[in-house]
């Protein structure tokens, strides 16, 4: 559609880097206005952000290279300096560095992942639109009219009617983004926005995969990104499984400790009563006892006096 948006002087920018570029800044401004909502430290966020995006990148191209493993033996050079890029390379090895980022800085892994996914969806639908723009991952042949035409791009078929699967991809991640941030707000589950974020993504790409018609890997009758999707799908359910428990048990913790400090704050209460009382009783009693040994004293002075 559009490779390459326009020129200033030497630089030329292109629709796909624009889009990447847009998603990346929106994602690390949103993510960093929600930390300072939730009392997350933003420096972190930021920080942790930018690993993921570079790391991330790394570990996308490194599942091209091992899904274009016959390629790259036969012509490295083709392989390593193409724009090809494996979205689950770039997801397996984001989670793997917020694991670790967050193991070192000894935070709680499930805060700072649940706050960066919704984001992550954000960035992913303009990265989809920069599909678009470029021509690839482009959809199968269609005669339905919602199909597009590419003229220009150096990967789709030219003059070819075809699926948008690169829209259809970014509105799904539009969705998924909106979802994410109404969920985040609503769920008391600590971990439960990324196991979401992780079955989300996989049911949506497993789905679209069935409608793109670029050259790309298989596994028996699934596709590369098929196979791997059954996975993140089951990797996903097993983390809201597990985050389940875990945060039934941190509630629990919660919950005897708030059981015993009211125990304890009501045997001192029992305590500072029975206290007050048994010393109100004291006082009565010697009160008492001095009346009494007034009385008889002024009785036996009484009496020495009649005698006198």
């Amino acid at each position: 559609m559009a490779v390459d948006l326009f020129s200033i002087g030497p630089f030329t920018i292109h629709g796909y880097g624009l889009m990447i570029a847009i998603g990346m800044i929106s994602a690390l401004f949103i993510a960093d206005a929600r930390a300072q909502k939730k009392g997350l430290n933003g420096d972190y966020v930021w920080q942790l952000s930018i690993l993921i995006m570079f790391i991330g990148w790394a570990g996308g191209k490194l599942m091209y290279c091992i899904v274009e493993w016959e390629r790259l033996l036969s012509d490295p050079a083709s392989v390593l300096s193409s724009s090809g890029f494996v979205v689950y390379g770039g997801i397996i090895t984001g989670v793997l560095t917020a694991v670790v980022y967050c193991r070192i800085r000894k935070l709680d892994f499930r805060d700072y992942a649940d706050l960066i996914v919704p984001e992550v969806s954000l960035a992913q639908a303009f990265g989809r639109i920069g599909c678009f723009l470029a021509g690839c991952c482009y959809g199968r042949e269609t005669d339905c009219w919602c199909g597009v035409v590419f003229s220009h791009s150096p990967y789709a078929p030219q003059g070819v009617k075809v699926i948008p699967t690169q829209l259809i991809s970014a509105g799904g991640n539009f969705i998924f983004f909106l979802v994410l941030l109404y969920f985040s707000a609503k769920t008391k589950v600590k971990g439960h926005v990324i196991a979401l974020y992780l079955m989300l993504y996989s049911i949506g790409r497993f789905a679209v995969e069935f409608l793109r018609g670029d050259p790309r890997g298989n596994v028996g009758i699934l596709s590369t990104s098929q196979f791997i999707a059954i996975f993140i799908f089951a990797a996903g359910l097993a983390l809201w499984v597990l985050f389940s428990r875990i945060g039934k048990g941190e509630q629990g913790k919660v919950a005897g400790e708030i059981r015993g400090e009211t125990s304890e704050a009501a045997i001192k209460e029992t305590s500072e009563a029975a206290t007050e009382e048994t010393t109100e009783d004291i006082i009565e009693e010697t009160t008492e006892e001095i009346r009494e040994e007034t009385a008889e004293a002024a009785t036996e002075e009484m009496a020495e006096e009649k005698r006198g």
